[in-house]
This record gives C-alpha cells, sequence and structure tokens, in this order.
C-alpha cells in the first residue's frame, strides 16, 4: 500500500532527488518559497515528500542518489497522513508556499508560538532569526526544562499575551 513520506536529502540537493524520483515514476512533492525579490528556496531545506509502497520501493526510494535517508525510527519509515500534504498544498499560489505573518516579524524578547509541524502548539520567546532568515532560535521554558528549539521560520507566529 503507498504512503506518503519524508525523505531527508543532502543539502542543495531536493531538486535532483525530485527529478530522479519523477522519472522512476514516483509522486513526489518538494514544496518551495518565492521571496521577494525572487529568490526561491526550499520550504523545508533538505526535506521533501514521497509517495511510494513501503517496502517493496523503499530500496529505490533510499538509494537514490542525494537520498540521505527515509525519515523513520528502528522500525522503518514512518508514514505521514495525505491530509499533511493537503494542508501545505493549500497555501499554494501559482506553485509556490504563501507565508503569512499574522502580528508581524517577532522580535527578540517577544513570545511566540509554534503553529505548524512536530512542535505545534508550544509557546517560547523568540531569540534571533539564523541564516537567511529561515529558521529561528527559540527558548522554550517548562517546568523544569529549559532549552532551545531551532524551527523553520514559517512555523511560527507572534503569540496574544
Amino acid at each position: 500500500m503507498k504512503n506518503w513520506f519524508v525523505l531527508q536529502t543532502k543539502p542543495l540537493k531536493e531538486a535532483i532527488v525530485e527529478s530522479l524520483l519523477r522519472e522512476a515514476g514516483l509522486r513526489v512533492y518538494y514544496p518551495r518559497v518565492k521571496e521577494e525579490d525572487g529568490r526561491i528556496h526550499s520550504l523545508f531545506p533538505c526535506y521533501e515528500f514521497v509517495h511510494f509502497d513501503y517496502p517493496s520501493q523503499y530500496r529505490l526510494v533510499r538509494f537514490t542518489r542525494g537520498v540521505r535517508r527515509v525519515v523513520g525510527n528502528e522500525l522503518g519509515p514512518i508514514p505521514i497522513e495525505a491530509a499533511v500534504i493537503q494542508e501545505i498544498k493549500a497555501r499554494e499560489v501559482d506553485g509556490f508556499i504563501i507565508l503569512e505573518d499574522d502580528l508581524g516579524p517577532p522580535e527578540p524578547g517577544d513570545l511566540i508560538e509554534v503553529v505548524k509541524g512536530p512542535w505545534r502548539g508550544l509557546k517560547g520567546i523568540f531569540q534571533r532569526t539564523l541564516s537567511g532568515e529561515q529558521r529561528v532560535m527559540i527558548l522554550l521554558n517548562y517546568v523544569q526544562y529549559q532549552g532551545t528549539l531551532i524551527v523553520p521560520r514559517n512555523q511560527i507566529r507572534k503569540a496574544r499575551p
């Protein structure tokens, strides 16, 4: 049975992996963002989605040039719901993901909330933007745990106090 899986690619190899897997007859989703200056970037650098039958097509996918791994655990790749792909695709306009800023860009010290991804719902304090403004560092401070988390910029928004 075919499912969607997350692939981790080698750095800057997303487009090559996408092309090779499409040539092999697989469905691939590689979401991109177009900056205001026209530059195009991956929504999730070094990651893309592929629809394939596990285990019969696993070796084909895993050993495609440019693939680092199929995301999973010791039991094997972990499928993701097709609804996740549809939710991302719903934000596309002319083939590119549109990012929204409800309350403007966060400043250091602002309370933020992670609104997408595996950390959805977590709140923290915005610390700083990292290289290329694609990722940000936030400070988490929960019961007897304090640490930092680096997430894609498009997965957070300012939280209302």
